[in-house]
């Protein structure tokens, strides 16, 4: 059995332009060997270039599976899925045919995510301006604010402030 999720990727564009919202959910996926001892592997499938989005990941310092779908087999796997979103698919191998078990997209990704279900459980919650709070109670998040800080995703700068590069080594993009 398989849990991928797919990556979102701007091509060539540099790190502090990553998806926050990929950044956030992979940013969570830590151990393995829970999920590993039922016979299930987990993967990130990056819709970017291998090379360029590999050293995002050890930018981030991720040691999870990492491949890129663009150009390979891999894409198969989306057939009929709308590429540019979040989403995780489960897959179940028997011989050589590959089933589909699970899919979902957007919200339904805050199943990889702990920081969330943790908020939730704090008396002020995620802080968030959908929720149903009393007056006076802290709501200063709106979109991505919860998810990208000064202009990056927010799970990069402790990667940043470490010390550590975030040469994606692509050139076609500098930022201003």
């Amino acid at each position: 059995m398989l849990i991928a999720y797919y990556f979102m990727w701007h091509d060539g564009r540099p790190a502090p332009e990553q998806c926050e919202g990929c950044t956030w959910v992979t940013s969570q996926v830590r151990e393995l060997s829970y999920i590993h001892s039922r016979d299930v592997t987990y993967a990130t499938l990056c819709q970017g270039p291998y090379e360029e989005s590999r050293r995002y990941r050890d930018f981030m310092g991720w040691e999870m599976p990492w491949y890129s779908d663009q150009g390979s087999s891999l894409e198969t796997l989306l057939v009929g899925r709308r590429v540019g979103r979040m989403h995780i698919v489960c897959y179940l191998r028997q011989g050589s045919k590959v089933f589909e078990t699970y899919w979902t997209t957007s919200r339904g990704v805050e199943a990889m995510d702990n920081s969330y279900r943790l908020l939730d459980l704090t008396v002020y919650g995620r802080q968030e301006r959908f929720e149903d709070s009393p007056a006076g109670w802290p709501q200063r998040f709106t979109g991505s604010q919860a998810i990208r800080t000064d202009g990056r995703p927010t799970a990069q700068w402790p990667r940043v402030k470490a010390g550590h590069s975030d040469d994606l080594g692509n050139m076609r993009h500098q930022p201003d």
